[in-house]
C-alpha cells in the first residue's frame, strides 16, 4: 500500500512540473528578434552568401518562414486563399494545406508567420480565420473566424497578427467592441475569456508575452493603446496611449499600425511604432499591473521592420529617415546610424542582418553601438516588395521575398 502512495506521488509531481512545450514562432525566442546561433560568416562573398535551394511556388505573401528541428512552415495566398506550405529542411515540399479566405486587396498575400507548439501549429488570414492544423498532415483540426465568431472589425490592411501561445491558450485580438481581446483553448477554439480592451479595432500587431514571478502578460497594440492583460482572467491591467491626436482626427490608416511586438527584459518593455510616441521604454512593475515611461526615442519609427536589444543598445530603422539606428537602451539616446534604407532586422553572434525594402541584404557589425556594413548583396528572385523579415535557424538564412522562399548557408566552413 505505501509503494502504491509513493507511486501515485512520484505522478503528481512529475505532472505538475511538466515542462512547457517547445515553440517555434515569430522572430524566434521571446520575439526578441535574436537568434541563438554560433560559428557563423562574419563577411560574406561579394555575391552573396550560397544559395542552397529554392521554393519559388509558395504564393503571394510577406509572411516569414516558421522553422524547426526538422521542418518548416510558410504560408501563402493564391486565388484569394490562404495556403500553408510544410518543407523539410532540404527544401523538397511535404505538404500544403488551404485553410481559409487570405487577403487578396492592395498588398495582396499572408501577413504573418505561423506558430508552431508540440503537433500543432496556429496560422492567421488576413480576412481574419485563425486555423489549428496538425502538423505531420495539415489536417485542419479547429478554425475560428475574427469578424463572425467575434464581432471583429477588418483592419485596412488586413488581419496580421502571429499567434501568441501560452499552456492551453492562444490569445489573439479581433478588435470588436465586446471581444476585443479573446483567449481560445489552442486544442480545440472554443473561448477560455474575453477583454473588452478599449474597444478599439487591431492594430497588426504580432502581440508577445510578459512572463514574471507572479503572472503572465499578453501584451499587444490596439489602434491607439498598448495593451497589459492578464493571461490567466483576461484583466485590463493597464494601458499606454501611442500619442495624443484628438478622437476626431483618428481615422482607418493614421497612426494606427503597430506592427512589432514588444520586447520584454529585466522590468522593462520596449516598443517601437511609426506614428505618435515612436520608440518607448516602459517599467513594468514587479506584479504588473503598473507601468513608468522611462524615456521616447523620435527616430526609432518603423512601423513593421521590428526592432533588436543586444547588451546595452536597440537598434532599428527609421522611416521618416531612411536609416538603421543604434540607441542606448539606458537612455534612448541615439548613439549611431547607417544609411541603409528602411528594412528589417535581426541579429546573431552579435551581428545584425538587414533586408531593406529595395531588396539588399546586409550584414552589419555593432560593436558597442557602433554600426558598420560587413557585407551586402541584392536579392533578385521573388516578386513585390521586400517587406519579409529574414529568419536563422541551424546556420541557414531564410529570406522570402513574395512567391519565392531562398536558404542560404551562411555558416563558417569547418576545419
Amino acid at each position: 500500500m505505501k509503494q502504491l502512495f509513493y507511486f501515485f506521488a512520484i505522478l503528481v509531481i512529475v505532472s505538475c512540473n511538466k515542462p512547457e512545450p517547445k515553440t517555434y514562432q515569430w522572430r524566434g525566442e521571446n520575439r526578441t528578434g535574436v537568434f541563438n546561433e554560433n560559428n557563423l560568416l562574419s563577411k560574406w562573398p561579394e555575391s552573396g552568401p550560397k544559395e542552397i535551394w529554392v521554393a519559388d511556388s509558395i504564393g503571394n505573401g510577406y509572411g516569414s518562414p516558421t522553422v524547426t528541428e526538422s521542418e518548416l512552415f510558410i504560408t501563402g495566398e493564391k486565388d484569394s486563399m490562404a495556403w500553408m506550405y510544410c518543407f523539410n529542411l532540404k527544401g523538397n515540399l511535404l505538404w500544403t494545406k488551404q485553410y481559409g479566405a487570405e487577403w487578396a486587396k492592395h498588398y495582396p498575400g499572408s501577413r504573418s508567420a505561423p506558430t508552431v507548439v508540440d503537433d500543432l501549429i496556429y496560422a492567421g488570414t488576413g480576412m481574419g480565420i485563425l486555423a489549428c492544423i496538425k502538423r505531420k498532415t495539415g489536417e485542419i483540426v479547429w478554425t475560428r473566424d475574427y469578424i463572425n465568431d467575434f464581432g471583429g472589425v477588418l483592419p485596412m490592411h488586413g488581419f496580421s497578427e502571429a499567434p501568441v501561445v501560452s499552456g492551453d491558450k492562444i490569445f489573439c485580438t479581433p478588435g470588436g467592441t465586446e471581444h476585443n481581446v479573446v483567449a481560445l483553448n489552442r486544442f480545440n477554439g472554443e473561448l477560455i475569456w474575453s477583454c473588452k480592451g478599449l474597444g478599439e479595432r487591431m492594430a497588426y500587431n504580432p502581440g508577445n508575452l510578459v512572463e514574471l514571478p507572479t503572472r503572465k502578460l499578453f501584451v499587444t497594440f490596439s489602434a491607439y493603446h498598448l495593451m497589459g492583460i492578464d493571461t490567466e482572467t483576461g484583466e485590463l491591467l493597464w494601458t499606454h496611449l501611442q500619442d495624443n491626436t484628438p478622437e476626431e482626427k483618428r481615422e482607418p490608416g493614421t497612426g494606427d499600425t503597430h506592427s512589432n511586438n514588444v520586447i520584454f527584459e529585466n522590468g522593462f518593455v520596449y516598443y517601437a511604432v511609426g506614428d505618435g510616441n515612436r520608440g518607448v521604454k516602459l517599467q513594468l512593475s514587479e506584479d504588473g499591473t503598473q507601468i513608468t515611461e522611462i524615456w521616447r526615442a523620435p527616430d526609432l519609427d518603423t512601423y513593421m521592420s521590428g526592432f533588436v536589444k543586444l547588451d546595452n543598445f536597440i537598434y532599428g530603422c527609421g522611416t521618416r529617415k531612411k536609416d538603421l539606428k543604434s540607441f542606448d537602451a539606458q537612455t534612448g539616446e541615439a548613439i549611431d546610424s547607417l544609411k541603409t534604407g528602411t528594412g528589417a532586422v535581426i541579429a546573431a553572434e552579435n551581428m545584425l542582418y538587414y533586408y531593406n525594402w529595395r531588396g539588399e541584404l546586409s550584414l552589419i557589425s555593432c560593436n558597442n553601438g557602433k554600426l558598420r556594413q560587413q557585407s551586402s548583396f541584392k536579392i533578385t528572385k521573388g516578386t513585390k516588395e521586400h517587406f519579409s523579415h529574414p529568419v536563422i535557424k541551424n546556420g541557414i538564412l531564410y529570406q522570402r521575398h513574395g512567391n519565392t522562399l531562398m536558404a542560404f548557408d551562411i555558416r563558417k566552413e569547418q576545419n
